[in-house]
Parts: structure tokens; C-alpha cells; sequence
């Protein structure tokens, strides 16, 4: 299992002990993105230069944040714009590099009505280069002036995945769009946290809706009340995907009528398009689903290396091998995450309590 990051305190406390208790795995991930910047084309002062331009987004859209990320910082013994490159990293990739099968992930929402639990499910694979699975951290925060969160993230990144004790969760899928231009806007890392924050999905959509982006990505929600939603946005705004009461699924283009136009040219081997196919015929073959049902599609192999529970293609450099580097299945009602910290189909699933406690299946 992933180490399991407790944080309590003010914001830069929090990030304090972010930063001391996963300092090795910070290390780790500060490394591989400079080699994959290198890779890429991006020299690692230049990609500290970029970063630094997020700074006063982020600290004008919730100050606490940034202290966060300063104190992330000082635990790790870094600099902060290091820090900051590292929860910019998706706005500062340059997009060449994403332009091949390099899109990640397949998330699914299953309202409560069509749950075999009776609660609302949300449930994600997450691709991406391997060298970074020894990277991830699961932070743990408890309640105080908002519900607390438990978090799948990168070490150094303030969240990605995860479910708040409001019975709110996030999933995340990369988009590419013609319009992604690097300029600073909300970063989607430090968006995922602030939704950590919201009621439900009424409230992050209100959220997301006042803000500018200078990338693209969609996050899907879900809240224990049955509502799911996809929120795709790029530099041109933000577009909602609403669920239609049963599943809702999500890969890496956008499907929103409202973005002809804004997509980047997919890859011929992207995978994008038929790992979708794939969730949503899933979805539709039973009218009910538990967790065992979520875990067969995360596990579904049937497209050899594009599939939906993707394996590294030896032949490509290692800075291109994409591989699921985790998978998680959230009950949100009940504020558990099963993860799998590793390809699904070759681990299990064990389950992480939003309270401490421990949690059964």
C-alpha cells in the first residue's frame, strides 16, 4: 500500500508535514519531471521560470493554497518554485510532448440508483509514466473550517483524486486543446484541491464556472446525492457534461457539443476514444453496479497496450511508457477509497477510511 500522509493544522503546517513525511517521495518526483521536461524540450530553469508566473493566480484565488505550497517546501527542504512547477506541471508540459498516446486515464460515475452499494460510486484508472508510481502519496486531512479529504496525489502536489467527508469526489482526465497556451490561469492540480472543499457538485460547478484556465483537463465529480458531472474546460471556458442518472464516463477528448473545434488532433494511437467505448459499453451491459463490477472494467485488458488498464510498451523511451500507475474506487457515502497502487491486474484493491479507521470491503 501507499504511504499515508496525515496532515493536520493551519495550511502551512499541513504543508509542512507534507513536505517532512514524504520528503524522499518528493525528491523522487521533483527528479523525474526534470528529466521529463528535459525530454521534452523544457529545461528545468525554464520550467522554474514558468512556474513562478502561477504564483500570484493561485495566490489570488485562495492565499491558503499557496501557503501550502510553501510550506510543502520547507518540509522537503526546496525551493518553492520547485513546488509550484510541480502543481503547474500540466499547464507547463510543453504540448508536444502529449501530443502522442500520452493522454491518461478512464474515470466512471455510477449514481446511487444504479449502484449495487446504494451509494454513489466513483471510480478512476490513472495513466501515466511508470518511474512516477513511486512518487504517490495518499494525504489524509481532517475536518475543520471544510470537510476533511483524503487525497491520491503525486509527493509535493496539493491533490488529484480523491473524496471529502461532505460525501463529495474528484476524478481527473487530461484534454488537449488547440487553445492551451501555457499563459497562467487556475492550475487543474490546485483546482482538485479547492473542490476538495465543495458540498457537492452543484457547488464545484459554481466554483470552476468563475474561473480562466491556461490549460485543458476535465475533472468528474460526483456527490452522494446521486449528482454527476463532467467539467470540461480549456482557455476558451468551461463546459458541464451532466449525468443521466445511471453512469457517466470520461477518457481524454473533450464531449461536450458545445467544444467543436477546441479538441488537438488525437494520435492515431491514442486510445482515447475506444478506452470510452469500452467504459460505456461496460456500463450499460447491467443496470446495477458494485464494486467488484467497477474493479472488472479497471481491470479490462482487451485492447492489449490501449486498454483501459494499460501496461508499458517496452519499445517507447521510458519517458513515453504510460502504464496505470494506480486505480481507485471511491463509495462516497461512506467516505472510503479502494486503491490499487499498482496496474489493477496485478494487485488488489485495499481500502483506505476517510476517518483513520480502518475500512472493509
Amino acid at each position: 500500500m501507499l504511504p499515508i500522509v496525515e496532515l493536520k493544522g493551519n495550511a502551512f503546517e499541513r504543508g509542512r508535514a507534507h513536505g517532512s513525511q514524504a520528503r524522499s517521495r518528493v525528491e523522487r518526483s521533483l527528479a523525474n519531471y526534470a528529466g521529463l521536461f528535459a525530454f521534452a524540450g523544457l529545461a528545468w530553469d525554464e520550467a522554474l521560470r514558468r512556474a513562478r508566473g502561477f504564483r500570484d493566480v493561485i495566490g489570488g484565488f485562495d492565499g491558503t493554497l499557496l501557503q501550502e505550497i510553501e510550506g510543502i517546501a520547507v518540509g522537503a527542504g526546496r525551493a518553492v518554485d520547485e513546488i509550484l512547477a510541480l502543481n503547474v506541471r500540466t499547464e507547463i508540459l510543453p504540448p508536444s510532448y502529449l501530443a502522442g498516446d500520452t493522454g491518461e486515464c478512464t474515470a466512471i460515475a455510477v449514481a446511487a440508483t444504479a449502484s449495487a452499494t446504494g451509494g454513489t460510486l466513483l471510480a478512476q484508472n490513472w495513466d501515466w509514466i511508470g518511474a512516477q508510481r513511486d512518487s504517490l502519496v495518499v494525504l489524509r486531512v481532517p475536518p475543520g473550517d471544510l470537510p476533511g479529504h483524503l487525497t491520491l496525489t503525486e509527493a509535493g502536489m496539493l491533490a488529484k483524486i480523491g473524496l471529502n467527508g461532505a460525501g463529495f469526489g474528484v476524478c481527473l482526465n487530461i484534454l488537449r486543446s488547440v487553445h492551451d497556451n501555457g499563459k497562467p490561469g487556475m492550475p487543474v492540480h490546485v483546482l482538485l484541491r479547492a473542490l476538495l472543499g465543495c458540498a457537492g457538485v452543484a457547488e464545484a460547478v459554481a466554483l470552476a464556472s468563475r474561473l480562466a484556465f491556461g490549460g485543458s483537463s476535465n475533472i468528474l465529480c460526483a456527490d452522494r446525492g446521486g449528482r454527476a458531472a463532467s467539467l470540461e474546460f480549456s482557455p476558451r471556458g468551461l463546459r458541464v457534461l451532466r449525468g443521466d442518472g445511471a453512469t457517466l464516463c470520461h477518457t481524454n477528448h473533450f464531449l461536450h457539443a458545445d467544444t467543436q473545434g477546441w479538441q488537438a488532433e488525437l494520435a492515431t494511437n491514442l486510445s482515447s476514444e475506444p478506452r470510452l467505448e469500452c467504459a460505456r459499453r461496460h456500463a450499460s451491459a447491467r443496470a446495477r453496479h458494485g464494486i467488484a463490477d467497477l474493479e472488472r472494467l479497471l481491470r479490462d485488458e482487451s485492447a492489449g497496450l490501449l486498454s483501459i488498464c494499460r501496461h508499458p510498451d517496452p519499445e517507447l523511451p521510458p519517458q513515453l511508457r504510460v502504464e496505470t500507475v494506480a486505480s481507485v474506487i471511491m463509495e462516497l457515502e461512506r467516505g472510503v477509497m479502494h486503491l490499487a497502487p499498482d496496474i489493477p491486474s496485478r494487485c488488489d484493491y485495499r481500502p483506505v477510511a476517510l476517518s483513520g479507521e480502518a475500512a472493509h470491503a
